[in-house]
């Protein structure tokens, strides 16, 4: 029964924004390309993914979970997430990045309904990497993390 929901919706999603796993392919691979060079997000990601081929193809299979509701990704972003020495200005970065290549990259309807749903993660991310630092965000509130001595 879910199975068949499943395929159902999916089918339902590709049919009306025209995304398929090539597409995917091509998104996330433009973005992380993105992502490596940039100054902010680069030495965040640089530090802590060696297998770069593995970490393109579980990112395949989240964004395939996410915009095509297939299951395909088995994982726990937010643990992955809490760790990292990010806050507003990185999950901001991420965004713009994330929203240029969806636009570059897929069809109106496509890069919409991607954009929205990055939106819903980065929001989610930064609201649990803010919990896991002991800071409880208000509604509209961003994490900001405090400035090290290395950085002032």
């Amino acid at each position: 029964m879910i199975g068949a929901r499943r395929d159902e919706a999916a089918a339902r999603i590709a049919h009306e924004t025209g995304i398929d796993e090539a597409m995917i392919g091509r998104l996330v691979r433009r973005f992380y390309d993105k992502v490596r060079a940039d100054p902010l997000l680069g030495p965040v990601f640089d530090a802590r993914i060696d297998d770069w081929d593995g970490h393109l193809q579980r990112m395949c299979a989240f964004w395939s979970s996410v915009a095509l509701m297939t299951g395909r990704y088995h994982g726990r972003p937010m643990e992955k997430h809490m760790l990292l020495p990010v806050d507003a200005a990185h999950f901001d970065r991420w965004l713009t990045l994330f929203r240029a290549t969806a636009a570059e990259v897929c069809p109106p309807a496509a890069a919409a309904h991607f954009i929205v749903r990055a939106q819903r993660i980065a929001e989610s991310l930064e609201l649990g990497v803010a919990g896991f630092s002991g800071v409880m965000l208000r509604k509209g509130e961003r994490f900001r993390r405090a400035a090290t001595a290395s950085e002032k």
